[in-house]
């Protein structure tokens, strides 16, 4: 029998109701609640179907990956253990009755969550309203304070439905509306995590509206696409002096917006700067320690036991580490910042283990995956880090290159792990490899290849003089000896297919392949010499 997870250290609370008021639709709804609305939740946890069920007191446990009657015994293990709620997906109306009936007698209570949401975005969102809660008892004072709470007040003053977004276009709160008719699927879809309709989004970077709103304080007015479904909208920037924190933005549902809104949106992202900021500036000594003892980890320089201590973990678990690394792709999206990217690849890691840890070093991101079950392959590590790829680039606008490092038995082999990720990165950089997440058996011979050239680059007295000649009369003599032999040499020899890709004619090719033999002395008809060259011609050229 595995031990279970540690509790998450504790933290203020907010009462069922202040959630449900929070959240609600879209996202969630109430089906039971045996002791009533004002029981506190402290904590999310993340229920992986794979992991041996598991609560601590005051949680709202998501049971990602047990739909329906699959969730029975996450139900009876919350109760058992003093969780608050359970959160889980239905997969037919009648489910719900009877899931209700196990909630109460457990005692705990139940939230359906639409089949359509994203658990990451109900995690997220789910967070945010704990991360939002004021000193004091459960519910105490939250009109005051919340992002949540704000939204609503902004919502009231403009007459609008309101959404407040960071600058990764991720909704961190949003007002609630009475009537979900008046709401359109651009800010549904926001809400339940997946993105817009792409053809309104194409239009508001046409308009410049994310430009805008990176470089100005003023409201924005944007008109409603009927084709679309997409009403009328106002957006205004939330601002830190020159720098962007995030998005209010106010549909107009069935009735205009009121004649003061724009004065009223004004007031709204000048509050939630104050929000932000304060919530920026309060990163927890816990969070710092557990951010250090993992880089510890990943870098060697810190054994297992202190970051298996103090997060309650098994050392003796199989552990993986996935590594990222990014170059913006087209520039359609908000301004991106590394924290923007962290936060993507903490979000979508979380939803599918809940003890993932995520860690920046030498300016590549880090998934250090403790306690993975023993049952999990390279396969299901990759597919995890496709689906981090995929989401940047379709939110984040990036190209995110992944690597998947072997599994190993403990978090003391971790560093194993690392250096695998780590090789594989170096190759998607050094050479030409046609996946953008790989584990080492995808790209062997690659990652072999690009050892081999950094090799080269730095012993200088292993590389052919004759082939360096070549590289040096093609600088002096805006030449292409060394680019012709290479398409020489890797379309096997055959001529005429390299002096297509080079557009040149093959007469042409011959010239060249004949002129680098005459004045370096190579003899390509070497098979040592063709090989050597192949590996050398490939270095960057000397900066």
């Amino acid at each position: 029998m595995e031990p279970p997870a540690a509790a998450p250290p504790p933290t203020a609370g907010i009462s069922l109701r202040q959630l449900l008021m929070s959240l609600g639709e879209p996202l969630v709804e109430l089906q039971a609640a045996p002791a009533g609305l004002d029981v506190e939740i402290r904590s999310v946890a993340l229920l992986d179907p794979e992991d041996p069920p598991v609560a601590h007191p005051g949680e709202l446990v998501l049971a990602i990956g047990a739909r329906g009657r699959a969730a029975f015994p996450a139900l009876r293990v919350a109760g058992r253990d003093g969780a608050a709620a359970v959160a889980v997906k239905l997969d037919a109306p009648g489910q719900a009755a009877a899931l209700s009936e196990t909630a109460a007698e457990a005692g705990v209570a139940l939230l359906s969550v639409r089949s359509e949401a994203r658990w990451e975005q109900v995690d997220a969102l789910a967070r945010a309203a704990l991360d939002d809660a004021p000193p004091g008892r459960p519910g105490e004072g939250v009109e005051e304070g919340d992002l949540f709470s704000l939204a609503q007040t902004t919502a009231i003053l403009t007459g609008g439905i309101v959404s407040i977004e960071d600058t990764a276009n991720r909704v961190l709160a949003y007002s609630r509306s009475a009537d979900q008719d008046e709401v359109d699927d651009l800010r549904r879809l926001s809400i339940l995590g997946w993105h817009g309709p792409e053809g309104y989004l194409a239009k508001l970077r046409e308009w410049g509206v994310f430009q805008r709103l990176r470089t100005s304080d003023d409201v924005i007015n944007i008109d409603g696409d009927p084709e679309l479904g997409i009403r009328r909208r106002l957006a205004v920037a939330i601002r830190s002096g020159d720098r962007q924190l995030g998005t209010i933005w106010v549909q107009e549902g069935s009735t205009p917006l009121t004649e003061r809104s724009e004065q009223a949106l004004l007031g709204a992202a000048r509050v939630a700067a104050l929000h932000l900021v304060r919530r920026r500036r309060e990163l927890s000594a816990d969070l710092t320690l557990t951010r250090t003892l993992s880089a510890g980890l990943l870098e060697g320089s810190t054994g297992p036991q202190p970051l298996a201590s103090h997060l309650g973990l098994d050392a003796f678990r199989p552990a993986a580490v996935l590594g990222f690394s990014y170059g913006t792709a087209e520039a359609t999206g908000p301004e991106l910042t590394r924290a923007e990217v962290t936060n993507l690849i903490s979000v979508h890691t979380a939803a599918r283990h809940r003890a993932a840890l995520v860690t920046e070093v030498d300016h590549r991101i880090y998934v250090l995956l403790p306690q993975l079950p023993r049952s999990i392959d390279i396969g299901a590590l990759r597919s995890w880090g496709q689906d981090i790829a995929d989401a940047a680039r379709r939110h984040l606008g990036l190209s995110l290159r992944g690597s998947v490092g072997c599994i190993v038995p403990g978090l003391g082999e971790v560093p194993e792990s690392r250096r695998e990720a780590d090789r594989i990165l170096d190759a998607m950089v050094n050479v030409d490899v046609a996946t953008t997440v790989a584990a080492l058996p995808d790209i062997q011979a690659e990652v072999l290849v690009s050892e081999m050239l950094a090799l080269l680059a730095a012993r200088p007295d292993m590389r052919d003089p004759r082939l360096t000649a070549v590289v040096a009369h093609d600088s002096r003599h805006q030449g292409q000896l060394a680019e012709s032999i290479l398409a020489y040499l890797n379309s096997f020899g055959d001529v005429r297919a390299a002096a297509a890709q080079l557009h040149v004619h093959p007469n042409t090719l011959r010239y060249r392949i004949r002129r680098a033999e005459q004045l370096t002395g190579l003899d390509l008809s070497r098979p040592d010499q063709r090989l050597l060259a192949m590996l050398q011609l490939r270095l960057p050229p000397a900066t």
